[in-house]
């Protein structure tokens, strides 16, 4: 067992409707050495590809991507869920599916961070059916960017955008995959 399936062991609550709680340190309140071992966790993973760029989606994800953006010595880049009044010039848009919330958002990013030359690391904090990711995916596709790999803090095995990614030939690197949640609390978590 690693050390954020052990911290999810402790702190995490499970809820109604397959979700995972772990607000108290990982996606409201963030246990700030947490995210360094997150962090540490994907580069040593990834270090041999040449990341350019740290990829994510607002607002849980910036967490996650700036100690991994930090490790490799490149730029924390993330999606903007919301169009603000000083995001001008040419965009990249995806719609990105929130499993959580249940909604489409259109997901931007600047064309002026990512580049046809970029080698990019995918991450965020969770992962269920994979939507946030293949929006991303898209966006650096429209910028032919290459895509390295993909570090999720917290994949839902049970759900399929992990297999999806992985059978699409993906460099997919989760720390913790939940394969089962049941409603008196018992996480069950994939043998690595």
């Amino acid at each position: 067992m690693n050390f954020l399936e052990e911290r999810i062991l402790k702190d995490g609550q499970v809820r109604e409707g397959d979700i995972l709680k772990v607000d108290s340190f990982l996606n409201h309140q963030v246990d700030i050495t947490l995210l360094e071992q997150i962090g540490e966790e994907f580069y040593e993973h990834f270090r041999d590809k040449r990341i350019t760029r740290v990829l994510t989606v607002e607002s849980s994800g910036i967490a996650i991507a700036c100690p991994v953006a930090r490790r490799f010595g490149v730029p924390a880049v993330f999606a903007k869920k919301a169009r603000s009044m000083n995001l001008d010039g040419d965009l990249y848009t995806s719609i990105v599916h929130s499993y959580t919330y249940n909604v489409d958002n259109v997901v931007t990013l600047s064309r002026q961070y990512l580049h046809a030359d970029d080698s990019v690391l995918i991450v965020d904090d969770f992962m269920a059916n994979g939507k946030a990711v293949q929006g991303l995916l898209d966006i650096c596709g429209q910028a032919g960017a290459q895509v390295a790999g993909i570090g999720i803090a917290i994949e839902k095995g049970f759900q399929n955008g992990g297999r999806l990614l992985r059978e699409a030939g993906m460099d997919l690197y989760s720390l913790a995959i939940v394969d089962s949640m049941s409603a008196d609390g018992t996480i069950v978590f994939r043998a690595h």
